[in-house]
């Protein structure tokens, strides 16, 4: 009996322990709230202040036990950036979590409240209000009842041309005769669109010469040094440009604050917020001892300053330099979640996840109206083998180290960005994107929305290392203030590629043909998603981009730009109302283009001898589109018809049981799944305007060749359409193609060569054959001076008179 008995409390005991060894530990549970105080226990009825007492108690249970930080509803204006460090961290049976206790509520700020007295200012202007400042008030920017307002500026802000660059320009907006209307510009801020759209750059006014002309420092944001365009021009922070509702100017000198509210604004009422941090939460890691298992969630983030001045580290030659921060910044972690917060009008990037980053997941989240970017996964250029920054630079391809990859570990890697709504992208920089990435490998970008955005939604700037996955994504109003892209862009500017590709690169594949893949290791895949850009290409793999499959995409608008790179399989994608653009292949590219449906003849621009092998077994929508296409020996096993679209009004573009197009193998994809998934953010998530089917062929078969003009037994071609991206050139400065050349012509032996674009003669731009003609018999007998492009680099050559 005796014994029983124990054995009895014993097996109790046993079961008893091993049940709770399977229950997760109670979280500690720490509150805060704005009413708080940092002396009481943190308990749901005495709760701490500040974030930075909570920290504190947080670390004594860290690690031991979860943890769950809970922010009551509320803004709390931080003193100084919210740091997080390895001592911080949780573990994956303990993880530390702050949150909070209402999504949306708990407003992260790092901005301060304004308690201020207006009086109208009538010595300024009409409507204008002023008040006094606290002194040493720095304000970068004022927000009135959540919204950010304008720094005085010319031209005004109109926000009726979204699409037009800083919604408001002027080529004379900061003249001499304009300067000559202010006292003293120095601390206002010239912003101006690149020479050729690819971006913008910006500038400090530091004053005025002895002559009256503004001075400036600044133009380092665009990593195409080519100067600032002659008519994209604006400029802010200026007083005397103070006429407008929304507008502001601090004098920080007087601690004056003035400000012309719009009508019915009452700002005796209004609640008066300005910006001092540049970031509100940073995790600060390494490799060796990163910040692990650390969530933020529910937050609202907002006031963050803008950095524009600071975007100054060049990415390996692509058109961007970056700044390295945002509203959360992100180094050196592992297993951290970013879950369901807002980024409301940040200054400048909403994430950024920088260098040594592991399993980072970004989710449920919303950013709109960023000054810059919304997320941003960049390594470190150390970790790049035989590293260039420039464009312009090169390096020697024989002498390249040829391992495969990384040399450290230095990078993001395994981090996802899905189910957000990303919009208003690039508010003040114009070279953003929704979703950058640069020297990172897997990155995974899922049931994201993305749209109204300056310059692409998604941005990958070059083949290090790839292996990103990118699907059922909803990408749309893009490129609205610059050019040359596409909702999608990429560049592939690695270790192999050289501006002359098919001279110095393509000799070199030819005897390693691993070469454009040892940077780009990993295929990249883009699949399942909806694109639509009017200003540019739908999908856009420029200079170099390699190693990418692309299928399952319904492109509504620009169609599908491949420039040269290696292993690029698209198939099994929808093109309406366009299609293929090939650009500038490298021969013998691996490229393929099979059993999509497109809508438009192939669009080449200086393609090889037997690039039209590529393309086959694709329906054309049109039989003129099928036969002009196949005049580039492509597509003999394509066909045309009537795709029958299941119901193209409402933007299902999925064919009918009955459609021909199964015939060359095509395969139904979901027309339901684009874009984001969560409820409250499909809710107010916009999506694309679905355009009307074009109901003739895209262009009538013509054969342009017998009847272009000649000069010096050279043909000439106007360009067409986004041609002038093949030449590295904007629209606006557009060029003459010389496509027909004889090695024995006058304009051979003078220099000239098949695929030139002219740009000028005689100092003048000629934009067409017809101006080009026309400056020669201008000339008359003179010599010529002829300015051109070749491999996107502006060379002249002077054809001796009478020649």
């Amino acid at each position: 009996m005796t014994r029983l008995y124990y054995t009895l409390i014993l097996f109790f005991l046993v079961f008893t322990f091993a049940a709770f060894d399977n229950q997760s530990p109670t979280p500690v549970m720490i509150h805060v709230a704005l009413n708080g105080d940092d002396q009481n226990d943190g308990s749901e009825s005495s709760p701490l202040k500040s974030l930075e007492a909570a920290q504190k108690l947080a670390r004594l249970h860290s690690k031991l036990r979860p943890v769950e930080v809970v922010l009551a509803d509320g803004i709390y204006y931080l003193p100084e950036t919210f740091i997080l460090r390895p001592e911080d961290s949780g573990t994956v049976e303990a993880p530390v979590v702050y949150r909070a206790e209402n999504e949306g509520s708990a407003v992260i700020s790092g901005g301060s409240l304004l308690d201020l007295n207006w009086e109208l200012a009538p010595e300024v202007g009409v409507g204008v209000y002023k008040a006094t400042t606290p002194p040493g008030l720095q304000m970068d920017q004022l927000f009135i009842n959540g919204q950010r307002q304008h720094m005085a500026r010319y031209p005004n802000y109109n926000p009726d041309i979204p699409t037009a660059p800083y919604q408001g320009f002027s080529a004379n907006a900061f003249t001499k005769e304009r300067a000559g209307r202010w006292a003293d510009p120095e601390g206002g801020y010239i912003h101006a669109m690149h020479v050729a759209h690819w971006g913008g750059y910006h500038y400090r006014i530091t004053g005025k010469d002895k002559d009256g002309e503004v001075t400036y420092v600044g133009g380092w944001q665009n990593n195409r040094q080519m100067g600032m365009h002659d008519n994209i021009r604006m400029v802010e922070n200026i007083f005397e440009e103070l006429d407008a509702p929304n507008e502001w100017f601090h004098n920080q000198t007087t601690n004056t604050l003035y400000y012309m509210p719009e009508a019915g604004t009452d700002l005796s009422d209004a609640m008066i917020e300005v910006v001092r941090l540049r970031h509100l939460v940073e995790l600060q890691g390494t490799e060796e001892e990163p910040v692990k298992f650390i969530t933020l969630e529910g937050f609202t983030f907002r006031h963050t300053s803008r950095t524009f001045m600071d975007t100054k580290e060049p990415l390996l030659r692509s058109d961007w330099t970056v700044y390295r921060g945002g509203a959360v910044l992100l180094t050196g972690t592992e297993h951290i979640l970013l879950l369901n917060s807002t980024f409301d009008q940040p200054g400048g990037n909403a994430v950024f996840v920088n260098q040594f980053n592991r399993r980072v997941t970004i989710r449920g989240c919303h950013i709109h109206d960023a000054g810059a970017s919304g997320v941003l996964f960049v390594g470190d250029s150390g970790a790049v083998r035989n590293p260039l920054f420039e464009y312009g630079e090169t390096s020697d391809l024989t002498q390249i180290d040829r391992t495969p990859g990384p040399k450290t570990n230095n990078y993001p890697a395994d981090c996802i960005v899905e189910d957000c709504l990303i919009h208003g992208i690039g508010r003040v920089e114009r070279q953003p994107a929704g979703v950058q990435v640069s020297m990172s490998r897997r990155i995974t970008i899922r049931d994201v929305s993305i749209y109204d955005c300056a310059r692409a939604g998604i941005n990958i700037s070059e083949g290090t290392w790839g292996g990103h996955l990118i699907e059922r994504v909803d990408v749309f109003e893009t490129v609205l203030e610059t050019g040359d892209h596409g909702s999608f862009n990429s560049w592939g500017r690695d270790r192999f590629w050289v501006a002359d590709h098919r001279n110095v690169t393509q000799p070199e594949v030819k005897k390693d043909p691993s070469l454009p893949f040892l940077d780009a290791m990993e295929t990249t895949v883009i699949r399942d998603s909806r694109w639509r850009c009017d200003h540019g290409w739908d999908i856009d793999l420029d200079d170099g981009s390699s190693n990418y499959i692309i299928y399952n995409n319904l492109m509504l608008a620009g169609g599908l730009k491949l420039r040269e790179g290696y292993g690029r399989k698209a198939f099994n994608n929808i093109h309406i109302n366009n299609g293929l653009h090939a650009h500038v292949w490298f021969e013998n590219s691996g490229d393929d283009f099979t059993r999509n449906i497109v809508m438009a003849p192939h669009a080449p621009v200086r393609q090889p001898e037997g690039w039209g092998a590529a393309s086959d077994r694709n329906f054309f929508v049109f039989e003129n589109d099928l036969i002009r296409s196949q005049e580039y020996a492509a597509d003999p096993n394509s066909i045309h018809g009537d795709p029958k679209f299941a119901d193209p009004l409402l933007g299902d573009f999925s064919v009918k049981e009955n459609s021909p197009a199964f015939k060359i193998g095509f395969v139904n994809f979901p027309m339901d799944q684009f874009g984001v998934k969560k409820p409250s953010l499909r809710a107010i998530a916009r999506t694309p305007e679905i355009p009307v089917l074009l109901q003739a062929s895209f262009e009538q078969i013509r054969r342009e060749a017998d009847r272009l003009p000649t000069w010096l037994g050279m043909s000439l071609r106007d360009l067409k359409g986004e041609e002038f991206s093949a030449f590295g050139v904007s629209q606006e400065q557009g060029g003459v193609h010389l496509i027909q050349l004889s090695h024995h012509s006058q304009a051979g032996t003078v220099g000239l060569q098949r695929d030139d674009l002219i740009q000028q003669i005689n100092g003048q731009t000629v934009r067409s054959a017809e101006e080009l003609l026309a400056g020669v018999r201008k000339a008359g007998s003179g010599p010529i001076r002829v300015t051109f492009v070749r491999n996107q680099r502006v060379l002249e050559v002077v054809i001796p008179a009478n020649y």
